[in-house]
């Protein structure tokens, strides 16, 4: 299972997407530091989450949602749900 994930920061109001196979080892990664450029924005917190079979699947949604940004895709996702 492959998941992509959107995660946010409170610190310097920034979103990171990824995809990943391992998502709780992933972002104990991303919150001790250990992704480049990541350390200013501690702690990182899940605020999307996808599933897939294939991790191809997985990295066509974090491509369109990079391509997207985040915040719109979420704003889209949002739209979406309430009506």
């Amino acid at each position: 299972m492959y998941v992509t994930y959107i995660l946010y920061s409170d610190v310097i109001h920034r979103y990171y997407t990824g995809q990943t196979e391992d998502l709780h080892r992933r972002i104990e990664e991303h919150n001790r530091g250990k992704t480049p450029g990541m350390e200013k924005g501690l702690p990182w917190k899940i605020v999307y989450t996808m599933d897939f079979r294939t991790r191809s699947e997985a990295m066509q949604l974090e491509r369109y949602i990079k391509k997207r940004g985040a915040s719109r895709f979420l704003d889209d996702i949002k739209k979406g749900d309430s009506g």
